[in-house]
């Protein structure tokens, strides 16, 4: 882990946020941490973002809360966030993400409906978080490479998407663009 505070701070907020049920909290969490992957390519930050976007896209969806298995998949996620927050202020960084890894591990346990969209979820957060890298200027193949997704499904998410709407700079204004190009065909 490159950049171990911050994966701690942002491990501490989405502990809080999962207490807290603060489902907006967490993706907005995950979107300030994208930007820092990003530019660190740090695979520990960009697994971060995934979890903890997943896991806000979890928590949004109140129904689940009543499904068989809610309560296995909650505890599985306060207890190891805390004890990945404790092990990150001791250093261990490889029980970290051990801990990390559990929370994924814990789907496993999960039998039926919930189980099979939770799955879901957390597979659709990892495509839209290899898109926002891809927006932020990583390759697709770095993008599918750090994230583990196939670039067949990076394409076909890129190809779905209104990359155009992105907030890519843009270096002259449409106007003078349509002026220029008035002048050569006019």
């Amino acid at each position: 882990m490159k950049e171990i505070e911050n994966i701690l701070k942002i491990l501490r907020e989405a502990k809080q946020f999962v207490e807290e049920d603060k489902a907006n909290e967490l993706k907005s969490l995950s979107n300030r941490t994208v930007y820092a992957a990003a530019v660190s390519q740090d695979a520990d930050n960009i697994v971060v973002a995934v979890l903890v976007y997943s896991l806000g896209k979890v928590m949004e969806r109140a129904h689940y809360r009543e499904m068989e298995g809610w309560s296995i998949f909650y505890e599985a996620i306060v207890k190891n966030l805390g004890e990945a927050v404790n092990k990150l202020e001791k250093e261990d960084i490889t029980g970290a993400r051990n801990n990390l890894g559990e929370i994924r591990q814990s789907l496993n346990e999960i039998e039926g409906d919930l189980g099979r969209y939770i799955k879901d979820v957390f597979r659709k957060a990892e495509i839209n978080k290899a898109f926002k890298l891809y927006e932020h200027g990583l390759s697709s193949a770095a993008t599918a490479e750090l994230l583990g997704v196939s670039l067949w499904d990076m394409a076909s998410y890129i190809g779905q998407s209104h990359i155009g709407d992105s907030k890519i700079a843009v270096s002259m204004p449409v106007g003078e663009r349509v002026k220029i190009a008035e002048g050569i065909f006019g």
